[in-house]
């Protein structure tokens, strides 16, 4: 039994919607009746009464209610005593290889942050903040991931991904079904990048190359753009490497890619240091241009436009 799921109990036994609850939760309604069902098979009682129609509270649903709306009172109590005990610690961020430029300034009135200095793929910065390891993380996520592993999400960040092409004019656009996108076997490392890669290539018609050695960046991706002889689209953790003679950035066009960075910190999460921390580094940074026309962001991006919200 834990704390988050029995909020969700007192979401559900207020809305008497499990539709309407997991909207309120933001989270999926299937996961929102897992989460219940785990609930009344671990308190061992029916929570609710529900059919295609309607849901109701049972008898145990009514008793237990004011005890838990009690015993999530106290937690929040003690959250916040806690967070005054420890209002010197720091609030840890993971990051992948990109960070605002402007962290310093944007936190310098909220809680102290410390920048964790393991830097590993997107994947593994997400799984840390879910068991603890980290506070908050910049990495790049999908809505699938959110919901696996309990986060929140804010959009941080996002790269307009180039390509990288050997004897055409600097600058010169080149379509995304005219690019080669690289996917490394080395999946512990680059699954972010790989799944990324392979919805691209389906969505736009981009060339796959299969590769096996950390060519996805580095002096093995120049040598793989020379190989090719074609424009290969360049990865975020390669867009600020200085290019080596001969090799131009290309913009890619018909559809313009974007790799979006992502804020995520637990859903559950309610320290004053680490929200304040959230809020400095998001507010104000808009959409950055993501629901615009002509902009391709994979399926499961959260700051993908829904059908009819845009592009």
């Amino acid at each position: 039994m834990e704390l988050r799921q029995l909020r969700y109990f007192v979401a559900v036994a207020e809305e008497l919607n499990f539709g309407r609850a997991a909207a309120r939760l933001l989270i999926a309604g299937p996961s929102l009746s897992q989460q219940i069902k785990a609930l009344e098979r671990d308190l061992g009682v029916v929570l609710f009464e529900r059919d295609r129609r309607s849901v109701a509270l049972t008898a145990a649903g009514t008793a237990l209610l004011p005890h838990v709306r009690s015993l999530l009172d106290r937690a929040d109590n003690l959250r916040v005593r806690a967070g005054r005990l420890a209002g010197s610690q720091p609030v840890r961020l993971g990051y992948v290889n990109w960070l605002p430029p402007d962290l310093a300034v944007r936190t310098a009135g909220s809680a102290r942050v410390h920048v964790d200095a393991w830097v590993a793929p997107s994947h593994t910065q997400a799984s840390r903040v879910a068991d603890g390891s980290l506070d908050l993380a910049v990495c790049w996520v999908r809505r699938e991931d959110l919901e696996r592993l309990g986060l929140a999400a804010r959009l941080v960040g996002a790269d307009r991904l180039y390509a990288v092409s050997h004897g055409a004019g600097a600058d010169d656009p080149v379509r995304a079904q005219d690019t080669v996108v690289l996917l490394d076997g080395d999946a512990t490392s680059w699954s972010s990048w790989n799944d990324y890669a392979q919805e691209l290539s389906r969505d736009t018609g981009a060339r796959v190359e299969r590769i096996s050695d950390g060519g996805v960046t580095g002096p093995a991706f120049f040598d793989h753009v020379r190989r090719l002889g074609r424009p290969v689209l360049n990865s975020p953790k390669g867009q600020t490497a200085a290019l080596p003679p001969g090799l131009v950035h290309r913009p890619v066009t018909g559809p313009r890619v974007y790799w979006t960075w992502s804020l995520v910190r637990r859903a559950d999460e309610e320290r004053p240091g680490v929200l304040a921390v959230v809020d400095a580094l998001c507010d104000g940074v808009g959409d950055l241009g993501l629901r615009g026309p002509g902009v391709w962001l994979p399926a499961g991006d959260p700051y993908r436009p829904e059908p009819g919200q845009g592009s």
